[in-house]
């Protein structure tokens, strides 16, 4: 017999939809490990139905809910099974159950964000058990104390002001248009748990050297007790190749002889297992990885200051990349999606990738890792044009530094750029200076386009279409920071009827490859003039945005690929 009653979840129809988005599950979306970097063997994902309301913000409590959400997407999304805009008058609820395996009744237990958008506040069965600000990091809470020895019950409250505050949001509006984008709240990265020992391995800090031939080790311990140990294997594949064991609570430098250096035609990457010994028992243990790889700055032959990849000049030739799918917004619909964008633009023979004004999720930064693409990571924007009120700056400082405490350790990030075109720019100079004092191993790009503050370690122009150079600098290295922005508007791959954008349209896809080819051959003269990395806009069309390399549902690439690829490795040579 068939059923009558709805379906709880289903894929809401939208102008467009990416080839993943058929193949989510309402049982387990991203079933994969959420924290590649730090990784232990146990954990369970809380991804899937949770039930939801939308209630206005001054509500304190819901017995009732309207349905169920599709976690991890945004509400707004058409993958979540909602897609419906949240105002800043409103706040989302969510609500689901869980039990727990009974081999985990003795640990802690960790709640794991991996992001949420934007103001969260969390309960264990009707216990508060924290809140968090802050729409593009990850947070944590520890929920053993609230545990029922059966079934538990978690709810979260949120609420997103979105560019109705001054927090960071990137380029997400409640009214999207032009280079403005839908915006989005709420649960949209991995929510999962974590059992853990008392005393734990907490973090890690890594820090390469490759000129001493050093790895350095920070682990930082929760419940450290005197006699402690860090015992640590590194592997070279499946070879072990140092063992070494050391007190737990100081700083340990690894000696890795003739090390194989991360590039991006080499992204070698040495694995590594952290354990916990106390009194000859192993308390708790880590899995991670680690790239050697250095990033500086050097003069060539000519005197001309360039970027140096472990001591050697790099040309750096990256896509504005935003992060935005037409069926789960801000969160791709699969991991394979997630994994494919990095994929297609080593193929089409870029090298580096500008993540622009938002942070993704961790294993994006693993895939950059393991595929070899560089990263210029943007700091999302919030405030407004050179104005931010002091709340607003605090926000910014308390998330500048959780991006950068968490995504210190990946080998393919090699610079920091904390503002663009100025937005909700302020006390460029304080910003920088606190970046360079916390990671003095990455370079700092202080402000891209507009309002150069003169510090950092880059001078940024945006040029469109372009392209053009910044004049040269005695400290600081020339880049392009945009450029690029051409168009075509394929039928049936695009967002909607109302308006398409770009700097400048072609009208096939001859047309763009030919204004391309000309873009690239204007470009290496700029090259031998001391230009140091340029970025083009950008690698997919975004809703009313058509200037993508590839359509925004991946469906369409829109330029001749074999040629795109050949004009791009022309600017290595």
């Amino acid at each position: 017999m068939e059923s009558n009653q709805a379906p709880l979840w289903k894929l809401i129809s939208s102008n467009i939809l990416t080839r993943w988005a058929k193949n989510v599950s309402p049982d387990e979306p991203f079933p994969e490990y959420p924290r590649p970097q730090f990784k232990r063997k146990e954990w369970m994902s809380l991804n899937g139905l949770w039930d939801y309301a939308i209630r206005p913000k001054n509500v304190k409590s819901v017995r009732s809910f309207d349905g169920k959400i599709l976690v991890p997407f945004p509400i707004e999304s058409a993958l979540s099974g909602i897609k419906r805009k949240l105002g800043h008058k409103q706040r989302l609820w969510y609500r689901r159950k869980f039990s727990i395996p009974k081999s985990w009744k003795d640990k802690n237990l960790l709640l794991h964000f991996g992001a949420v958008d934007w103001e969260a506040t969390v309960w264990i069965n009707g216990k508060r058990v924290g809140s968090h600000k802050g729409g593009y990091v990850p947070f944590t809470f520890e929920i053993s104390e609230h545990l029922n020895k059966n079934e538990n019950e978690i709810s979260v409250a949120v609420w997103d002001p979105t560019n109705k505050g001054g927090q960071e949001r990137g380029k997400q509006s409640l009214r999207p248009w032009g280079i403005y984008y839908t915006a989005i709240s709420g649960i949209w990265q991995t929510v999962w748990l974590e059992p853990v020992p008392i005393s734990r391995i907490e973090s890690l800090k890594m820090i390469p050297d490759i000129d001493k031939e050093i790895l350095n080790i920070n682990v930082k311990i929760h419940g450290l007790e005197s006699g402690d140990k860090i015992q640590l294997i590194v592997r070279d594949e499946d070879k072990e190749i140092i063992s070494a064991s050391e007190s737990a609570g100081q700083n340990i430098l690894l000696k890795i002889t003739n090390p194989k250096l991360w590039s991006p035609n080499n992204p070698f990457l040495y694995d590594l297992i952290i354990k916990l010994e106390r009194d000859g028992e192993i308390l708790d243990e880590v899995a991670s990885y680690f790239g050697m790889r250095k990033i500086g700055l050097g003069k060539d032959k000519n005197g001309i200051l360039r970027i140096e990849l472990n001591n050697k000049p790099i040309f750096q030739y990256g896509t504005l990349d935003q992060g935005y799918w037409p069926d789960g917004l801000y969160t791709a619909p699969t991991d394979e999606a997630l994994r494919y964008d990095i994929e297609i633009t080593k193929k089409f023979g870029f090298n580096m990738i500008r993540k622009h004004v938002k942070v993704e999720p961790a294993r994006w930064y693993y895939y950059c890792d393991k595929l070899g693409m560089l990263v210029w990571q943007d700091m999302p924007n919030g405030g407004k044009l050179l104005l931010r009120g002091k709340v607003s700056k605090k926000h910014y400082w308390n998330e500048l530094a959780s991006m950068i405490s968490t995504l210190y350790n990946s080998p393919s990030i090699v610079v920091w750029v904390p503002f663009n075109e100025g937005w909700g720019q302020f006390q460029t100079k304080k910003v920088v200076n606190a970046i360079k004092k916390y990671d003095p191993s990455r370079l700092v790009d202080n402000a891209s386009g507009w309002f150069d503050k003169k510090v950092g370690d880059i001078r940024d122009i945006h040029n469109y279409p372009g392209p053009k150079m910044p004049k040269l600098e005695e400290k600081r290295v020339a880049v392009l920071g945009e450029f690029g922005g051409l168009g075509l508007k394929i039928k049936d791959h695009i967002w909607g009827s109302k308006m398409s954008w770009s700097y400048r349209q072609a009208s096939n896809t001859e047309k763009l490859t030919q204004r391309y080819a000309k873009l690239i051959t204007k470009l290496k003269p700029l090259i031998k003039g001391g230009l140091c990395a340029a970025i083009y806009t950008q690698i997919t069309d975004i809703e009313a945005e058509i200037n993508g390399l590839l359509t925004y549902d991946r469906e369409i690439i829109k330029i001749d690929e074999k040629q795109l690829r050949k004009l791009n490795l022309s600017l290595f040579k």
